[in-house]
């Protein structure tokens, strides 16, 4: 079903649909990032907070703010942007409320032909959502092909289990299978001409977390699988050529060590393990020695969120899941420079 409004706003710091800005903003939440908090599991509490990039102005609870009496829903998992408009996947809810992304005015749900949705992203005109199904059953998962004219389903698009982070290049998705409750070791490859997987690449190591493209190269973190499985395996830093779609090169973590949130920023490769960021040169064939800094001053719990952007580094601490988060902005050389109070768990930075 499908209620439409007004007009409106993808996802950690990708953005290949954002409108060249003028001198002036495109409404109140232009110029900043919005912070998706989840809420509660089982909860209608999702919220997105916003702050400028100066850093003077922010809210806690913007969504709200804007849409009195509209509800966000119960685990928002992801934004994907696209042209004007921000497309809000929430999970448990099995929805995706679309804004304006400058105004943060509601615009539009979809909340059939989906289930159990993942992230999102964009090729071709059409939006591509990552679906789990039920995530007990190894044989329903999907990626579901998104009309963005009249934001309804068209089709979907049958996957391994586990699909997660999902990333467009040259008209090609390209899917993560984290692996749902289960345990993951492939990118899935996703034609937008013909809307079908048209490759398995098998990447050598477990639980791809987080995806970047560069200069013609997906890089890809697997985090592996975690001691407490009593079957734990390496993580490795990834990378594939994107002609070929075959891993060229890869890089081990020592045992014990389980990377995650990969983000690429120009030349500067970072990666948060446990408390510690990291930082190394893409073209680096092992890894740094020691941490850039570490969030451990700051009582962090853990890394649950990260983005690099605008000279700055954000962490997201979703602390106990119960309370409300913590983020924290560092310069690139690590110094604090801004601590908020934001909502329920804290999921992912996306920069206007």
């Amino acid at each position: 079903m499908i209620a439409a409004i007004a007009v409106f706003f993808a996802s950690c710091s990708d953005d290949d649909n954002q409108q060249i800005n003028n001198d002036l903003p495109l409404g109140a939440y232009d110029n900043g990032v919005l912070i998706l908090n989840e809420g509660n599991f089982g909860q209608d509490n999702s919220t997105i907070s916003f702050l400028s990039n100066d850093l003077a102005d922010f809210q806690v609870s913007a969504f709200s703010t804007v849409n009195p009496t509209k509800i966000l829903g119960n685990t928002a998992q992801d934004i994907g942007f696209y042209d004007d408009y921000a497309f809000v996947v929430v999970n448990a809810s099995n929805k995706i409320e679309i804004v304006n992304r400058y105004t943060l005015e509601y615009v539009a749900t979809v909340d059939t032909g989906l289930d159990n949705p993942r992230y999102i992203a964009f090729a071709n005109g059409k939006g591509y959502v990552t679906n789990w199904g039920d995530a007990s059953v190894t044989t329903d998962d999907y990626v579901a092909i998104l009309n963005v004219s009249n934001y309804t389903v068209s089709g979907t698009i049958p996957v391994v289990e586990g699909p997660e982070r999902i990333i467009e290049n040259n008209g090609k998705l390209y899917v993560a299978h984290k692996g749902g409750y289960g345990y993951g070791n492939t990118v899935s490859v996703i034609s937008s001409t013909s809307n079908s997987v048209t490759n398995s690449i098998a990447l050598g190591a477990d639980v791809p977390n987080s995806l970047q493209i560069e200069n013609g190269s997906l890089y890809v973190i697997c985090g592996g699988k975690p001691d407490w499985t009593a079957d734990e395996t390496l993580g490795k830093f990834i990378k594939i050529n994107l002609s070929s779609e075959t891993v060229t090169s890869s890089i081990d973590f020592t045992a014990g060590n389980h990377p995650s949130n990969l983000v690429i920023d120009g030349n500067e490769v970072y990666y948060t393990v446990d408390l510690g960021i990291y930082k190394m040169n893409l073209t680096a064939t092992s890894l740094p020695s020691t941490e850039l800094f570490s969030t451990n001053s700051q009582g962090v719990y853990g890394v649950y969120s990260f983005a690099v952007a605008n000279d700055k580094i954000f962490v997201g601490d979703a602390l106990d899941y119960s309370a409300n988060g913590k983020v924290y902005i560092y310069s690139k050389t690590g110094n604090l420079e801004k601590e908020l109070t934001v909502g329920v768990t804290p999921t992912g930075f996306y920069f206007n």
